[in-house]
C-alpha cells in the first residue's frame, strides 16, 4: 500500500519506536526492503538518493519503486532522498513519490526557510509529504570537508540548533526535519558518539506536526540508535553500511565457490543476505513495539 509519510510516522512517535527509511538502488534491493518488512509487518520507507541517480536513473528505478509500493502487503512510503535539484524533485513528483526531501541545507538559513516553506505548499496540495534538513549532515563523499570520514569532534560544528529547528518547522510546515547530533552519512572514522540530549531538546522545541530524523545510522551501535528513538527521532534513514556488507557476503560466496556461479544465482543469494539484513535493522527501529 502506496502512503506518505505524515500517519506512519505519526504512529510511530506515539509508539515509541522508528520507521526505517532505506535505499533501493536496485529492483533487489526493492524487493529485499519490502520483503523483510511484509514479514515483520511493519511499515517502511524506501528511498531512492538523488546522487544514486547516475547508478540507477529515477525514470527506471522510480516506476519500480512505486508499482511495488502499491502491491505491498504493509505501508509503503516511496521517498526521494536529498533532492536538492529542483526539477530532479519534479521528476519524483511527475514518477508518484508520494514523499520528498528537499534538501536546502547547505544554503543560508533563512533561504532554506523560504524555498521550503515555498515548496511544502506545493506539496501537500498533491499529498505529498515533505523532510528538509536543518543542520548540515557531513557525508563521507562530501567535498566541503574533502570526502574523508570525519571525527566526532569535527562533527560537532554541523550540530543542529533546537531552538533554530523549532522555528524552522513551525516555518515552513514540513513533516519531517533532519538534524545533526552526532551521525553522519557513510563510513565512520570512529564509533559516533549521539549527543541525545540534543535529540529531546530537539523535539520538544518542534510542534508535534513535525517529525524528527536520523540520518547516518549505519554504523551506529543497537543500543545508541534506540536511545535516539527513545529521544524522539521517528524515521531513520540506513543505508551505507548494508551496501558494504552485501559486497562482502557477495565477495565470500565467490570465494567459496571457486567463481563457479550463474549471475543469477549470485542475485538471488544476494537478495535474501539483503532482506535478512533488512529484517535485522528493521527489528532494532521497531525498538520492542509489536505490530
Amino acid at each position: 500500500m502506496l502512503v506518505n509519510m505524515k500517519e506512519i510516522l505519526a504512529h510511530a512517535e506515539k509508539n515509541h519506536y522508528a520507521i526505517a527509511c532505506i535505499n533501493t538502488p536496485s529492483a533487489d534491493n526493492i524487493r529485499a526492503v519490502i520483503g523483510a518488512a511484509e514479514e515483520l509487518n511493519t511499515p517502511v520507507i524506501i528511498d531512492h538518493a538523488e546522487v544514486h541517480n547516475p547508478v540507477i536513473p529515477i525514470e527506471v528505478i522510480g516506476p519500480q519503486m512505486v508499482a511495488c509500493a502499491k502491491a505491498a502487503k504493509v505501508p509503503v512510503c516511496v521517498h526521494l532522498d536529498h533532492g536538492t535539484d529542483y526539477n530532479f524533485i519534479m521528476k519524483a513528483i511527475h514518477v508518484g513519490f508520494s514523499s520528498i526531501m528537499y534538501d536546502c541545507s547547505l544554503l543560508p538559513y533563512e533561504e532554506n526557510k523560504q524555498r521550503l516553506t515555498e515548496f511544502t505548499k506545493l506539496a501537500h496540495n498533491l499529498g505529498i509529504t515533505v523532510e528538509a534538513e536543518l543542520g548540515v549532515m557531513a557525508s563521507t563523499g562530501d567535498d566541503s570537508h574533502g570526502g574523508k570520514a570525519l571525527t566526532n569532534e569535527e562533527i560537532k560544528q554541523y550540530f543542529t540548533d533546537p531552538q533554530q529547528a523549532g522555528e524552522f518547522a513551525r516555518a515552513t510546515g514540513v513533516d519531517a526535519l533532519a538534524v545533526c547530533f552526532g551521525t553522519m552519512h557513510g563510513i565512520y572514522a570512529e564509533d559516533p558518539v549521539l549527543d541525545i540530549d540534543r535529540v529531546k531538546a530537539i523535539r520538544a522545541a518542534m510542534p508535534d506536526t513535525c517529525r524528527v530524523v536520523m540520518h547516518g545510522a549505519s554504523g551506529v551501535k543497537a543500543e545508541e540508535v534506540q536511545k535516539g528513538i527513545s529521544a524522539g527521532c521517528s524515521k531513520i534513514n540506513y543505508y551505507s553500511y548494508m551496501g558494504k556488507a552485501t559486497t562482502e557476503h557477495i565477495a565470500k560466496k565467490l570465494q567459496e565457490c571457486g567463481g563457479n556461479i550463474a549471475s543469477h544465482e549470485l542475485y538471488a543469494d544476494a537478495f535474501h543476505f539483503m532482506k535478512n539484513y533488512a529484517k535485522d535493522v528493521l527489528k532494532v527501529f521497531l525498538n520492542g513495539y509489536e505490530f
